[in-house]
């Protein structure tokens, strides 16, 4: 149970990084008065808009395949992947807002950790339907 318990405190802490980005969104709308509901105007306001976008659509595949991994292959494993995606968006956000050339270590990052998640996910439901046993 401990490990299911590390799994749901890495999707927290990841949902937890996804308001931050969020926060950062609201302040540099702010300090370069982009009035809502812009979303154009100073370009770190914008590159701020596109690093919370972007989690947001990288959420929907991370999420459900870091829960799959943990129930098909391992916990554990799953948690050090989520732990990675995190550095992953963090690496990446910080790259994005300040020139966009610099996202791309932690998009590599973050993007290398969700497929792991998918593809070991899928491994794992089918080796299950197969009645193979625990692949861990």
């Amino acid at each position: 149970m401990f490990g299911y318990n590390l799994v749901s405190l890495v999707a927290i802490l990841s949902l937890g990084l996804y308001v931050y980005m969020g926060i950062r969104v609201g302040q540099a709308r702010q300090k370069h008065d982009v009035k809502a509901p812009a979303v154009t105007g100073h370009p770190e306001f914008e590159r701020a808009f596109r690093v919370h976008q972007n989690t947001l659509e990288w959420l929907v595949i991370y999420l459900p395949s870091l829960f799959l991994f943990s129930q098909y292959i391992h916990a554990y494993i799953a948690a050090a992947l989520g732990a990675v995606w995190i550095v992953g968006r963090y690496v990446y956000m910080e790259g994005y807002i300040e020139a966009a050339e610099k996202r791309s270590a932690g998009f590599g990052i973050q993007a290398l950790a969700t497929l792991i998640l998918l593809l070991g996910s899928l491994v794992g439901i089918v080796w299950n339907m197969l009645g193979i046993g625990s692949i861990l």
